[in-house]
């Protein structure tokens, strides 16, 4: 049987995406720009004691700092360092104060300057590790700033950027709040290190460089020195260890392109992950149950983190980001795993990465922006009711 395509505005579609994009056309539901908007109505939940209790870890008044992290060098294309602006503008401030936060934003990093002063000479990375000296300082960076408004009582949001950002985010969270646990929802396991990476790519290191059993030699890595070693703790004379994740602390939801390396990783170290093949078996409400009960249930006021790479969500409802794999998650289920998280009352941070508008046609830019900020405003306390 052949399979079907039509054109629509230059893009030839398959017959799976055709139906959804001739009805935008047609009918005119479509992203923001379009002669319609879907409705999103920005309501936090009327019960007001589960409002009590949700983010229970961050001070009261409730303040959120925004942190704008544009790295574009873990991975091989340009156009993530546009993720904190597009999402920024399509809103993302207002609907926090609209949800009842108090937002600092702390505005973007400055990572143009870290290549100004260290250049891009392959020869003065780590091997292996692409940019490492530029992702390794701007990841420096944005983990003493996550500590120190996490330290503050504040909720961190980070704004990729590409998922290299998340090691800088994990370890300024995990030295202000070492018990955190970890929901990495992901398409991939971002657990290579640059021994076992199959392309050399950073933005696939972020759990691997942190993951106790798995990470070691950063001292050997420029850009990653300041991973190796022990800082000045908060009494006189005291020094702790660099930050590390323990393989109990994460769980993996959502994943379908695993490599080889990885796969051994995850099994020898007993990581706790939900594949889609689970997640069509289980369903998403039963998954995201069993993540959070695995995470909380020998702690259960412990911080939760969760980090969120578009690319979890099929493309055919997120189609701008580098690495799409097909068989993602629904639009439906990408908005209840945020849901189901925030509800919890554990959250205490979040970041979304991989946001690229240069990798679709500005129908799909748009969609994935508007899926993004809906997400992460089913994170901060959206409810339908």
């Amino acid at each position: 049987m052949m399979s079907t395509a039509i054109q629509s505005g230059g893009r030839r579609l398959t017959a799976r995406a055709a139906p959804v994009a001739l009805f935008r056309r047609f009918v005119g539901v479509g992203p923001p720009g379009d002669r319609y908007r879907v409705h999103d109505p920005m309501l936090p939940t009327c019960d007001e004691s589960e409002k009590s209790q949700m983010f229970r870890h961050t001070a009261d008044p409730k303040t959120i700092s925004v942190i704008g992290a544009p790295m574009t060098f873990g991975q091989p294309f340009v156009g993530t360092d546009h993720g904190p602006r597009l999402l920024r503008e399509a809103g993302l401030i207002h609907g926090l104060s609209t949800l009842g936060w108090r937002v600092h934003d702390t505005g973007n990093l400055d990572f143009d300057e870290l290549v100004l002063r260290d250049g891009f000479s392959a020869r003065y990375d780590a091997p292996k590790a692409r940019h490492s000296r530029i992702v390794g300082r701007g990841c420096q960076i944005l983990a003493d700033v996550v500590e120190k408004e996490t330290s503050k009582g504040r909720f961190p949001l980070i704004l990729g950027g590409d998922h290299s950002v998340a090691l800088g985010t994990l370890a300024g969270i995990l030295r202000a709040r070492p018990n955190t646990g970890v929901i990495w929802v992901d398409a991939h396991a971002d657990l290579n290190t640059p021994d076992i990476s199959e392309s050399g790519n950073m933005h696939g290191m972020p759990v691997g460089l942190l993951m106790q059993g798995l990470a070691t030699g950063h001292e050997r890595m420029p850009g990653l020195e300041w991973l190796a070693e022990s800082e000045k703790g908060s009494g006189e004379g005291d020094l702790r260890d660099p930050p590390r994740l323990s393989p109990d602390s994460i769980v993996y939801v959502g994943l379908r392109d695993v490599d080889r390396a990885e796969r051994f990783a995850i099994r020898n170290l007993g990581i706790l992950a939900y594949t889609m093949h689970d997640v069509d078996r289980y369903g998403i409400g039963q998954i995201m149950d069993m993540a959070l009960n695995y995470l909380l249930k020998d702690e259960p006021d412990r911080p939760l983190h969760l980090s969120y790479d578009i690319d979890a969500i099929d493309p055919l409802h997120a189609p701008a980001t580098g690495t799409a794999v097909r068989g993602g998650l629904t639009y439906r289920e990408a908005h209840y795993i945020a849901e189901a998280v925030a509800r919890s009352g554990s959250l205490a941070s979040a970041e979304m990465v991989e946001l690229n508008p240069t990798l679709s046609d500005g129908e799909g830019s748009k969609e994935t922006v508007e899926l993004g900020l809906g997400v992460l405003t089913s994170l901060l306390g959206k409810s339908i009711i």
